[in-house]
């Protein structure tokens, strides 16, 4: 969901706070659904007011952007519950005459179904296939109901194992910068103008390890993973060398 109002701000803190009260008090497994970066901050500035209670995040790889957050841990409660998520692929009847389908078009195609975007996790998209992280509860749903996308008649089907396209590999590159402060290196990495790359910082789309930052002379320290929304991820390495001209060479992890 979308935050729209103070009320659905504290809603949604209300909601966290139940959900890890009651794993404490009934020594169980608690799970939210998807968790889009906006509700991720909310959450975990909730979770920090609530430290007697364990909890991790994880949305069917490591470099999904939609998690699922889990209160409890199996040195609290003595046993491993897995997270309840499943990936569906989603393929076309006929190749041949397919659309050329985006990400948008998959997406569209669910919201349809009128399932609740939080039962939705990361889509991503391979030549005209797609494949959907969920919620268990949903998947079986979504199989039997889900037969077009766009124009394009297609089939679903749960896969017992991630296909390649779901577990993204980082590429190593290097870059000349003139220091460590994010903006510079967003702009660089993204082929943005400092303007371009301001407006980021200005309009929320900037998340530091998961967290909002809207400072943008942060330094970045080696192992931060930063999500440029509508641009891509990336996870910075450190500084390399230190060119005559006292530039730095920088290297990153992006996922293009």
């Amino acid at each position: 969901m979308a935050i729209q109002s103070e009320k659905e701000l504290q809603q949604l803190k209300k909601r966290f706070m139940e959900l890890g009260e009651k794993s404490y008090q009934q020594n169980m497994y608690t799970f939210t659904g998807f968790l889009g970066l906006s509700e991720q901050e909310v959450f975990l500035q909730t979770a920090q007011t609530m430290k007697h209670v364990p909890f991790t995040m994880w949305g069917g790889t490591e470099e999904c952007e939609r998690k699922m957050a889990r209160f409890g841990s199996e040195e609290e409660l003595g046993y491993e519950e897995k997270f309840p998520i499943r990936c569906i692929s989603i393929c076309p009847l006929l190749e041949k005459f397919a659309d050329d389908l985006s990400h948008r078009d998959f997406l569209g195609a669910l919201m349809n179904l009128g399932i609740d975007r939080s039962t939705l996790g990361d889509i991503y998209v391979k030549g005209k296939s797609g494949y959907l992280f969920c919620t268990e509860a949903i998947a079986g749903f979504i199989v039997e109901n889900l037969d077009k996308v766009k124009h394009t008649n297609i089939k679903c089907s749960i896969l017992e194992e991630l296909p390649d396209i779901a577990v993204k590999e980082a590429v190593e590159e290097e870059h000349l910068a003139s220091s460590e402060r994010i903006d510079g290196i967003i702009a660089k990495l993204y082929h943005l103008s400092r303007n371009k790359s301001m407006d980021l910082f200005r309009t929320g789309k900037i998340y530091v390890n998961g967290r909002l930052n809207e400072n943008n002379s942060y330094n970045l320290k080696p192992g931060d993973a930063v999500s440029v929304r509508g641009h891509g991820k990336f996870t910075y390495e450190g500084i390399s060398q230190e060119t005559r001209k006292g530039k730095y060479r920088i290297k990153v992890k992006i996922f293009r």
